[in-house]
């Protein structure tokens, strides 16, 4: 089943390559990084134990959380050293007027 995306514009993704920048998506704190002109979005604090992962820094191709060094996939949030936890990602899309990323709608009305 396809997931339902909203997309939000970002207001200023700018960031050096392989650095950790926080951005807003439509009121919801999000973590953005540019490794190898491709643009990746996930979740601003780790599922372990809440680590702010916009503190933490990127190595081959994962993102590393600042406390404990839990390691995480960028491309879909597979937690790669072992203990379990997933990170929430998100798409990323590079349109004509900006870059953009889709939070999932929520099934709560």
């Amino acid at each position: 089943m396809a997931k339902d995306y909203k997309w939000h514009k970002l207001d200023d993704p700018m960031v050096a390559p392989g650095a950790i920048t926080v951005q807003d998506a439509g009121g919801k704190r999000i973590c953005l990084t540019l490794v190898e002109q491709t643009w990746f979005a996930f979740a601003y604090k780790c599922p372990h134990a809440s680590g702010i992962m916009a503190d933490g820094f990127i190595q081959q191709g994962e993102v590393v959380c600042p406390l404990h060094r839990y390691r995480f996939d960028l491309r879909n949030g597979h937690n790669s050293s072992g203990e379990g936890y997933h990170l929430k990602t998100y798409p990323v899309e590079q349109r004509e007027d900006g870059l953009y990323v889709g939070i999932e709608k929520s099934s709560w009305f």
